[in-house]
């Protein structure tokens, strides 16, 4: 497949996806950063529309957006990284991260200690417990439904091949291996999401009705 096939691959499994809302785009309420790297998306009810610069001068947004916030605008980010557009912004980073372990050895006052990331690695016990990485990465990637799985597949496959000996390799396969694979073939489809919501909205509707 060619990568302007991806391209339109992704325009079209995202392209029914609803704007959340200004008011459900930040997904972490902590310091004064989530909030500016996701006020330039407020009002941005299109993701086709939404400029290089953004997506560019805040990449930090992938991380701060809700997962409503980050199922609407990644494909924007997608596109544009397809298209070679991007510098900063990293969206296979937010797909791939949690999969793989690192390790890095650090000697500090003459004791050596080894600082983890990844798979493995707690976020903060103190306030998570257990949770790892990979546990979140988990649950917020699963928010993709079968379609949109398959059109990520797809975009991390061309990475995977269109730059064979970037550091990627080696998170792009785990995190493939891992989770998207079985995403991919388990997820539940855009119709199954669409039916749940249309029977949402009768049985709400019939209550009302009744007015219980």
């Amino acid at each position: 497949m060619i990568k302007c096939s991806y391209i339109e691959e992704i325009q079209a499994v995202f392209g029914q996806n609803e704007y959340p809302g200004d008011d459900y785009l930040i997904g972490s309420s902590e310091g004064s950063e989530p909030r500016e790297e996701i006020h330039p998306f407020l009002g941005q009810t299109e993701w086709t529309d939404v400029s290089l610069g953004i997506l560019d001068n805040h990449s930090g947004s992938l991380n701060f957006f809700s997962e409503a916030g980050y199922r609407f605008f990644l494909p924007a980010y997608l596109v544009a990284d397809l298209n070679e557009q991007l510098v900063i912004a990293d969206p296979v980073f937010t797909l791939t991260h949690g999969f793989s372990n690192l390790s890095v050895p650090h000697e500090i006052g003459g004791k050596s200690f080894v600082r983890k990331t990844g798979k493995d690695a707690f976020i903060n016990p103190k306030r998570y417990g257990a949770l790892t990485f990979e546990d979140y990465s988990r649950y917020r990637l699963s928010i993709f439904t079968r379609e949109e799985a398959g059109a990520i597949v797809n975009y991390l496959e061309y990475k995977q091949d269109s730059e064979p000996d970037a550091l990627d390799q080696d998170r792009i396969n785990a995190a493939l291996n891992s989770f998207w694979y079985e995403r991919q073939k388990s997820a539940p489809t855009a119709q199954v999401i669409s039916d749940h919501l249309r029977a949402e909205e009768e049985y709400l509707a019939m209550l009302f009705e009744m007015g219980e």
